[in-house]
């Protein structure tokens, strides 16, 4: 799977776990270049994400939430998921 791939399978599983209000999934390979964990393929990422299911939880919680969306993504094809989330009423 290439990185647009990639990019499209995160949105499609955080579209679809957590019904975001908006959504932004970004390849930062670029940055990675010759980085120990770009040797291996998978890439880095980074994701913005405004969600409702996220209002009371702790941005552990929200981090889980999202790791789980990501199921074996998170294994076989992401090295690094940098992530923002927020609930709508924190913006």
């Amino acid at each position: 799977m290439d990185a647009s791939q990639r990019v499209a399978a995160i949105r499609e599983r955080l579209q679809a776990a957590l019904e975001p209000e908006e959504l932004v999934v970004e390849d930062e390979g670029h940055l990675h270049v010759g980085h120990e964990g770009a040797r291996d393929g998978r890439g880095h990422f980074r994701v913005f994400v405004v969600a409702e299911c996220f209002a009371g939880l702790s941005s552990l919680q929200r981090h889980r939430k999202i790791y789980q969306a990501m199921g074996e993504l998170m294994t076989t094809d992401i090295h690094a998921l940098a992530i923002d989330a927020y609930s709508s009423d924190e913006l």
